[in-house]
């Protein structure tokens, strides 16, 4: 794929900028990110800052698409493919000055990532530029291909499973899990952007319509409908976490139980995603992330593991 040859070969990423790439991507992870963002403080510390980095390209490349003060669709399609040339070049010549990009760069070549799997992901980000529905299941899973699925092929390296392959199956199916979780949750925002991330054809099936934004009895069957769905792919995803080292599925299992616990509250309010957002308190993901490690860790560790501490909350956090 072309890159932009015009970049300055410069020099390597100076300590400074680099340090302060991870810093800013963690900020971008604590503030928009919350769930993930807990479970991950129960990984060790120098493998939580690639978690960051993978987090932060997500958000920045996710702000360019759906940022108003970007411009129109073709403007933040060359801003979005600006973006992931930046990030195929630093990876090519070993490093990046870009705010973000500088830690993307370091994490992808300290754990060996393949860069195809990113070029998968800028391809899904792409289509939310043109494609605003998908009739079917099978379409909107081959979007969550790049956005969700390859999400969880990219933690892989910092989760350090003996065996990848058969890993990564479960891996895919998380990813997956969590993003339709997020689509269900988020349904009301994703209307206010003009799209609508489930499949056409079931919401038609049980006469259910999103954009009346009422829990009527066609959507609340249908949301019932989407819930057990969700649970059966997480249900599908838990064999892959017991592949995992015994930290790392401390780490996976908290997200997922926090996730999970998403889908309890949109039901504990009648599938009512309009009026109200689903939300799980920072003080539960805390003690979740915490009873999971301690559950996990092997007891010879135990005395060396410390419970994440609660920082002050940034204002955007949920």
């Amino acid at each position: 794929m072309p890159v932009d040859r015009s970049l300055p070969p410069s020099s390597p990423t100076t300590t400074r900028e680099l340090r302060t790439s991870y810093d800013r991507c963690r900020l971008l992870h604590r503030a928009h990110g919350t769930t993930y963002f807990w479970a991950t403080r129960a990984l060790p510390r120098p493998d939580q800052r690639h978690v960051h980095a993978l987090y932060g390209l997500c958000r920045y490349a996710d702000e360019i698409v759906d940022a108003p003060d970007r411009g129109g669709t073709a403007e933040r399609a060359a801003a979005l493919d600006a973006l992931r040339d930046q990030l195929i070049r630093g990876i090519e010549i070993g490093h990046s000055h870009h705010p973000v990009l500088a830690a993307v760069v370091a994490t992808v070549q300290q754990l060996s990532i393949d860069p195809e799997l990113l070029l998968r992901f800028f391809a899904s980000m792409r289509m939310d530029l043109s494609v605003s529905t998908y009739q079917t299941h099978a379409e909107l899973e081959r979007y969550m291909d790049g956005s969700a699925a390859v999400i969880g092929e990219l933690m892989l390296p910092v989760l350090r499973p003996p065996d990848h392959d058969a890993a990564r199956h479960g891996a895919r199916a998380l990813g997956v899990a969590f993003q339709l979780t997020n689509f269900l949750r988020d349904v009301d925002e994703d209307l206010d952007r003009g799209r609508i991330y489930l499949p056409l054809d079931d919401l038609e099936r049980f006469g259910a319509d999103p954009r009346r934004r009422v829990a009527d009895a066609p959507w609340r069957a249908f949301s019932r409908f989407q819930v057990e769905r969700i649970r059966s792919i997480y249900r599908d995803a838990d064999a892959g976490i017991e592949l995992l080292p015994p930290r790392s599925a401390s780490v996976i299992r908290a997200a997922r139980v926090l996730y999970s616990r998403i889908l309890d509250r949109i039901e504990a309010a009648g599938h009512d995603v309009f009026s109200t957002r689903a939300r799980i308190a920072t003080p539960i993901k805390v003690a979740v992330v915490g009873r999971e490690l301690v559950r996990r860790m092997p007891s010879q560790t135990l005395g060396r593991v410390t419970p994440p501490a609660s920082p002050r909350p940034l204002p955007a956090e949920r």
